[in-house]
């Protein structure tokens, strides 16, 4: 574990905020953070000069400036990271962990640069398996990078270095890249959050690439919340890459109240026991949590994952060094080059082969998540001590891969979870794997998660930040509880329920037929929506049961009269939203609510005409009470 040389190593993106917004720090003090940086750390391939912080700081100072000195218009201002050196960052070389490939970048990665737009400084270039080949952390030129809790274990890879230098606290998040694992691996080796978004969502120009279709620039961070923060600042769609995606605005931004979720119905690990017992109590808990766990068959996703190095696919990493086989051959790593060179045997029409059974297997496996929320694996069936790993570097790392190397060629999101501590100290992770653009989805699920198992951050030894309460149901006569139930299942509470709907969604409040059990639910259920939360309008409204309308619906009015109404708040993906709304009869309408804490969200309203001759019901305080009371004797 990594003896902390400073109070602000280990610190999250908030806490770094906090202390500039406060005046206990200025971003001067990354000037002196190097030097806290242990002197022979294998992590590193390149860290900041003096001269390269000072030119960023001026930067930084420049961009406060442009927003008028507030602070706050800088979401990652004066925050710490670092990037894998297969990453373009402008000035300083590029080596892929190979240094007679190394080039200066001219300019910054899109990813990087936006980060950087944000306020982040960049603290150094991190180790790798060479060229982004390998789960193991060990195929580096640079030295192999230990874990982080026991040196005489691998760390991970390729994204090693990366992983590494958030695991100890040495700066606030990092860039990875994943294109079999790298991004997910590593990370629940090192008792961490990696985040592998959906393909093409983080742009990949500024990348050297390792299998150009399937790579993803990845995130590192201790929380789950600051990945998620670092990955909403660095997507977006960039026409200088090829792989770029526009996000279809779709997919659900949270789990349904019902929480589904997938297990392979064979699993393995390969005669690792402590990695076994801490993903059945994994299991356990997530079980205790509320969801309905399903074992699904796993044939196909062993299948496609197979393909990515045992078969034609491993020829776009030739493709990739072709240049480095042609004029540099000796200079790749000899596990490496093996791999690469395997390539080379294979035809034209092996590849159109093998893209015929990607795209079959691939259909099999988002047809089988269909229903789920996400699938649970493991993040690694295993871990090795680094011996083992020089003894059997291609087999343990075909292990590590187990769970993976599917995820990218099935065009998937994921996300790694810390899990628990093995027997022996060590820690383990989960994933949870989910179809395209389930990001938010799952990431919502993950820090409900991490709240839950109450780990240290990382290798810092530093408990999670507190979080704010969770917005509380309100408490009425007139409002009992969701009622339990097939036709009303009861939220799954989030903890905490974010303030505001999450990117690529609408808040809804709902008042009448559309709350959970009544008629009209399933027009946002099928839209993939998820319910937030039960709370309170303001207090300047009154509630109608219009006449005459099927189902039965009420009008919501805004009266100076009024009282606070009972709603519900769901999130409906954005690209839905419109569908939803067309699907509304007059007099009914959707406008703006203001709720009880003085949020602002789209909601139903009523037309005032449509009032006259309604009973008013706003005593009721709400509809499911009136319901309720026609229903008795």
């Amino acid at each position: 574990m990594h003896d902390l040389q400073t109070p602000h190593f280990g610190w999250t993106i908030n806490e770094w905020l906090t202390a500039y917004q406060t005046g206990q720090l200025s971003p001067d003090v990354l000037l002196s953070l190097p030097g806290a940086y242990p002197e022979t750390d294998t992590a590193w391939i390149a860290r900041a000069s003096q001269a390269q912080i000072s030119e960023q700081l001026d930067a930084l100072a420049e961009r406060l400036a442009a927003v008028n000195g507030d602070i706050t218009r800088l979401p990652l201002y004066g925050v710490p990271f670092a990037i894998k050196d297969n990453i373009d960052a402008a000035g300083w070389p590029t080596t892929a962990a190979c240094p007679e490939f190394a080039y200066t970048a001219s300019k910054d990665a899109t990813a990087v640069a936006r980060l950087r737009a944000a306020g982040a400084i960049l603290m150094g270039k991190t180790n790798l398996d060479q060229f982004a080949t390998g789960l193991v952390g060990t195929r580096s030129p640079y030295g192999a990078v230990p874990n982080s809790f026991n040196p005489d274990y691998v760390s991970g890879g390729s994204s090693s270095g990366s992983a590494s230098v958030v695991a100890r606290g040495l700066v606030a998040f990092s860039l990875g890249t994943d294109t079999a694992g790298s991004g997910r691996v590593p990370a629940g080796f090192n008792n961490i959050v990696g985040l592998k978004p959906t393909k093409g969502r983080v742009p990949n120009t500024g990348l050297v690439p390792a299998c150009k279709t399937v790579d993803c620039v990845s995130i590192f961070a201790l929380t789950v919340d600051d990945a998620q923060k670092v990955v909403g600042l660095a997507e977006g769609f960039d026409g200088d890459d090829a792989y770029s995606r526009h996000n279809p605005g779709t997919a659900p931004v949270g789990f349904s109240a019902a929480m589904k979720l997938a297990v392979p119905d064979t699993l393995e690990f390969f005669g690792d026991s402590q990695n076994q017992a801490v993903f059945e109590q994994a299991l356990r808990r997530l079980s205790d949590m509320g969801a309905e766990i399903t074992r699904i068959d796993f044939a196909p996703f062993k299948a496609l994952a197979e393909q990515l190095y045992y078969g034609p696919w491993v020829a776009e990493r030739t493709v990739a060094l072709t240049s480095m086989l042609e004029t540099n051959h000796d200079a790749i790593n000899p596990v490496v080059r093996g791999i690469v060179e395997s390539g080379l045997a294979y035809s034209a029409c092996d590849a159109y082969r093998a893209e015929y059974l990607r795209a079959t297997l691939s259909r099999q496996i988002n047809d089988a998540l269909a229903g789920f929320d996400a699938l649970v694996v493991p993040t690694s069936a295993t871990l090795r001590t680094q011996a083992e790993m020089a003894a059997e570097p291609v087999l343990y790392n075909s292990q590590f891969g187990f769970y993976t190397n599917f995820t990218n060629l099935a065009d998937l999101s994921a996300l790694a979870l810390p899990a628990g501590m093995r027997a022996d100290g060590l820690p383990s992770g989960i994933t949870l794997i989910a179809p395209a653009w389930h990001d938010t989805a799952l990431a919502q699920f993950g820090q409900r998660w991490q709240e839950s198992v109450g780990l240290p951050m990382g290798a810092t030894g530093r408990a999670m930040p507190a979080s704010p309460a969770s917005p509380a149901l309100p408490a009425s006569p007139a409002s009992p509880a969701l009622p339990a139930s097939p036709a009303s299942p009861a939220s799954p509470a989030p903890t905490p329920s974010p303030a505001i709907a999450p990117r690529g969604s609408v808040r809804v409040a709902v008042v009448g037929a559309h709350l959970t059990g009544m008629p009209l639910n399933v027009q946002l259920t099928t839209r993939d929506a998820v319910l937030v939360e039960q709370t309170l309008t303001s207090g300047d409204y009154r509630l109608y049961a219009l006449p005459g309308t099927v189902p039965p619906k009420p009008g919501l009015v805004k009266s100076a009269g009024g009282a606070s109404i009972i709603v519900e708040l769901w999130d409906i993906p954005l690209a839905r939203f419109g569908e939803f709304v067309a699907e509304i009869p007059a007099p009914l309408g959707i406008g703006n609510l203001t709720l009880k804490d003085g949020r602002s969200v789209k909601g139903f309203i009523c037309e005032p005409w449509a009032i006259d001759g309604a009973l008013d019901i706003t005593a009721f305080g709400g509809w499911r009470a009136y319901i309720g009371s026609l229903k008795k004797p």
